[in-house]
């Protein structure tokens, strides 16, 4: 395999999941020329598929770490044994969560606080998407395989393909063009569900093709219970993280829905749908970084391992901090996309100002979290994950937004708090070296 390159990697994992998410913006926005609780709705909705699909991140996400170290140490054979388990485990848990959302799609919606209107456009949403979202869990085990085989570009390709279906089916269903029929939520739903068959078609067919052969699934036979050990030790404290974030969410959204009004909800929409495009390029050199790191530490190349991890979360900085400034100077115009509401547009903008804080905090977790998994420490970050996400983002969401009446504003304080302590912390433990003991794969 070629020596990986930081910029090489980072670039399609950035306009993929720039796409990715737009994917969920197009949704937003066409919505909000549709309702404004409509476009909220799919938001909440989306908290719920968030919380369930944390099974895919637990064999997802250790996959990717186990493929990459087995890759740098030139265990080529292994590492695809590691993808067939990976697309294996994915495809069953999948469908067996989809069946749960289902049948219980209005009842995780009434336990989370949606009620009313947003109940009724949450649940429409949610029974047709998490019907499909075994889908989801198939796309995500093969991009890792793809991508940490070094080959970027080829998800990227999918994920445009997957966005132009989208966007052209929402404007559609959504508001009733051409003479289809008006469907509002349900066609955002059918467009992101159809879409997602077309991409799990097209990246299994460029999988099998290019990367792996179909023949990988004979290394379930004997089943490898001792690979999927070592993806259970590093897949659940990863999953964990990520848990605990989505159930913390999940709680703050239920205060959002129970104590704070209409407008505070729907400027929280606005200003999270505008948000996410400022840490993307974090995102993608955090899983560009992964990667390189996995390689390297399978290797035993430690010092190029954490000079690479540093340089990572330095051009990362710069580039987020500057899209945050850019984000503040134009902050009414980009409101102003979404909605002429006077107050939701004052709400969001204020909102806009904070979040460079919780920015700050954010592109460290997303970059030296990232690199750590790739070196195997996945115990220390989720760790630090019970505490701050539980005593700091939570806890201090209720207090700064309920007790001390600060709502929507409140709200976004906590947030940041809970990312830069947690920035602190990973910051000291990357620079520590401690990482540097925790390698899975042995020469």
């Amino acid at each position: 395999m070629k020596k990986l390159n930081l910029f090489s990697l980072a670039w399609p994992i950035f306009i993929e999941t720039a796409l990715f998410m737009l994917l969920g913006f197009v949704d937003v926005f066409i919505l909000s020329r549709y309702d404004d609780l409509a476009a909220s709705s799919v938001n909440t909705a989306n908290q719920a598929v968030s919380i369930v699909t944390i099974v895919f991140t637990v064999i997802s996400g250790a996959s990717a770490v186990l493929i990459s170290q087995y890759l740098g140490a030139k265990k080529k054979e292994h590492a695809s044994k590691i993808a067939a388990i990976s697309i294996f485990f994915n495809f069953i848990f999948g469908i067996v969560i989809s069946a749960f959302l289902v049948l219980f799609s209005k009842e995780i919606l009434v336990f989370i606080g949606a009620k009313g209107t947003i109940l009724d456009f949450a649940s429409e949403y949610l029974s047709i998407v998490g019907g499909f979202l075994f889908l989801q869990a198939v796309l995500a085990s093969m991009s890792v395989v793809i991508r940490n085989h070094g080959l970027t570009k080829i998800s990227m390709y999918v994920t445009v393909g997957m966005n132009i279906l989208n966007t052209v089916l929402d404007i559609i269903l959504v508001l009733g063009l051409f003479g289809a029929p008006r469907m509002g939520v349900m066609g955002v739903a059918v467009a992101t569900t159809f879409s997602r068959i077309v991409g799990t078609v097209v990246l299994a067919v460029v999988l099998f093709s290019k990367v792996e052969s179909i023949k990988i699934f004979r290394f379930l036979k004997p089943f490898p219970w001792s690979d999927v050990k070592d993806i259970i030790k590093i897949g659940v404290p990863s999953a964990l993280e990520s848990f605990l974030y989505n159930i913390s969410q999940l709680v703050i959204t239920s205060i959002v829905l129970n104590f704070l009004t209409n407008n505070e909800l729907i400027a929280k929409t606005y200003v999270q749908n505008i948000t996410m495009f400022f840490y993307i390029f974090a995102v993608a050199i955090g899983q560009a970084s992964q990667i390189i790191t996995g390689h390297l530490v399978g290797a035993g190349e430690m010092d190029k391992a954490y000079k690479s991890g540093m340089k990572s979360y330095r051009n990362a900085l710069i580039v987020t901090m500057s899209a945050c400034v850019l984000g503040v100077l134009f902050r009414t115009s980009l409101l102003d996309i979404f909605t002429d509401n006077e107050q939701v547009i004052a709400l969001g903008a204020t909102l806009l100002l904070i979040n460079i804080a919780l920015e700050l905090g954010r592109t460290t977790n997303l970059v030296l979290i990232a690199c750590l998994r790739g070196a195997g420490d996945v115990y220390f970050p989720t760790l630090c994950a019970i505490v701050s996400m539980w005593l700091v983002s939570v806890l201090g969401s209720y207090i700064f937004a309920v007790v001390l009446n600060l709502g929507v504003y409140g709200l976004w304080i906590a947030l940041a708090a809970d990312e830069l302590f947690r920035g602190v912390l990973m910051f000291w433990r990357f620079k520590s070296g401690k990482w540097k003991t925790k390698r899975i794969v042995k020469s």
